[in-house]
């Protein structure tokens, strides 16, 4: 029962039944135990905001390193996608599901192995192939290879035997007596139209002969009016033929010729005044000329004569004057003594004396004689009418002309062709 008592007690001071001394003493501790709670919870707020600190920067610490890690992952990824790229493939957005057309390698021409493998038709795929090595042509190339030729088959032997004049190569509308001066640029082209105009000699007795190149079809019908007339003009001549019937006869037959030239049609002319001459020893016009058109002398040919027959066409007007710079001359045959003065021209007379004679000559063979600066001395030659000059004769610009020529020896009993063979 005593401890009931003591309960009862503590009870009754729990209540509240305390001294005011107590009751202060309480009240303080009350006080203190409130203010440490305080400072209690004041630390505790102060941790907790440290912590919150620390934790974002803990956060975003760890944000960067993610960072750095995703851009990293990103750089690969693109370097993957570049060389995918390079390779031909690639892949399309994942999302889409879409590929991408592949690219294709420009590929460069293909280049010839070594030692060489590759097709050359390979190597140049387009048909296009590079140029050859192009050489320009030598000057007067073609008109001394002619007479180089010539001078073997004739065995040239001086005076004694040769070439009877300079080889002729006119173009175009350049009908005759041109041949290419040293120096001379000009280049036989696809669309030229050639005569080739030579003779050779043995002591004096000359034969005479012309024929036209082309390369180009479209003059067939030019060269054939010429060539018919040529034949016609040999067909008529004989002894005691007037040479004014021969050149009707050869007006008729070479005008009944029309010719389509680049869409013009044109009709054959004669050149009127070029014309077949007669030949004698070492003089190649020997005064009777056989004229190619109507009313020309009324002249008969003789027994033992030799005639050079020869026609000219024109798609012009049949018309010839000189033109362009000279390149044939020739001794005048019936020429006296004329007294000379300067060493120079007395020099070159006697140079065309030794090789020429009165048979015709040009530039260049003088150049082969090793002449040179002669040009002065020479046109005092010409001047004194010692030697007598020969200049291209050309039709109108733009014109052609044709030529056929052979030459004919009237025997007795027959008239003999000299100039004619199994290729001509």
């Amino acid at each position: 029962m005593a401890g009931v008592e003591e309960a009862a007690s503590c009870g009754s001071h729990l209540n509240g039944d305390l001294d005011p001394d107590d009751r202060e003493e309480g009240a303080a501790s009350t006080a203190e135990e409130a203010a440490k709670k305080k400072r209690r919870k004041k630390k505790k707020s102060k941790g907790a905001a440290t912590a919150e600190q620390q934790e974002p920067d803990k956060e975003s610490g760890a944000s960067v390193d993610e960072v750095a890690r995703q851009l990293e992952r990103q750089a690969l990824e693109e370097k993957e996608r570049v060389d995918d790229d390079e390779d031909g493939d690639g892949d399309g957005d994942g999302a889409a599901g879409k590929k991408k057309k592949k690219k294709k390698k420009k590929r460069g021409p293909k280049v010839q192995t070594d030692p060489p493998s590759v097709p050359i038709c390979d190597l140049y795929p387009n048909g296009v192939f590079p140029k050859g090595q192009e050489c320009e042509y030598p000057p007067t190339q073609d008109g001394e290879k002619l007479e180089d030729c010539s001078r073997k088959l004739i065995k040239e032997n001086g005076l004694n035997a040769g070439l009877a004049f300079p080889t002729g190569c006119s173009l175009n509308n350049c009908a005759a007596h041109y041949t290419p001066n040293a120096g001379d640029t000009t280049v036989l082209q696809y669309d030229d139209i050639c005569k080739i105009d030579f003779g050779t000699h043995i002591s004096g007795r000359i034969i005479d002969c012309a024929f036209t190149v082309t390369f180009n079809p479209k003059y067939d019908t030019l060269l054939k009016a010429v060539k018919d007339a040529t034949n016609t003009g040999i067909k008529c001549a004989g002894i005691d033929v007037r040479l004014c019937d021969v050149g009707e006869a050869i007006q008729e037959v070479m005008e009944s010729y029309e010719v389509e030239i680049d869409g013009k049609t044109y009709q054959v002319k004669p050149i009127r005044n070029l014309n077949g001459h007669s030949i004698g020893p070492y003089r190649i016009h020997a005064g009777k000329t056989v004229p190619i058109v109507k009313g020309g002398e009324a002249t008969r040919m003789e027994e033992g004569e030799v005639y050079a027959i020869e026609t000219f066409g024109s798609t012009g007007k049949g018309v010839v004057h000189d033109d362009m710079e000279c390149s044939h001359y020739m001794k005048n045959f019936d020429v006296g003594h004329v007294p000379i003065r300067l060493p120079r021209t007395k020099h070159l007379l006697n140079v065309i004396n030794e090789n020429f004679g009165t048979l015709a000559f040009c530039r260049r063979w003088l150049d082969r004689l090793g002449e040179s600066k002669y040009l002065m001395a020479l046109k005092n030659l010409c001047d004194l009418g010692i030697v007598d000059p020969y200049p291209p004769l050309c039709d109108i610009k733009g014109s052609y002309t044709a030529q056929f020529e052979h030459t004919i020896l009237l025997r007795p009993t027959c008239k003999e062709v000299v100039s004619r063979g199994d290729d001509y």
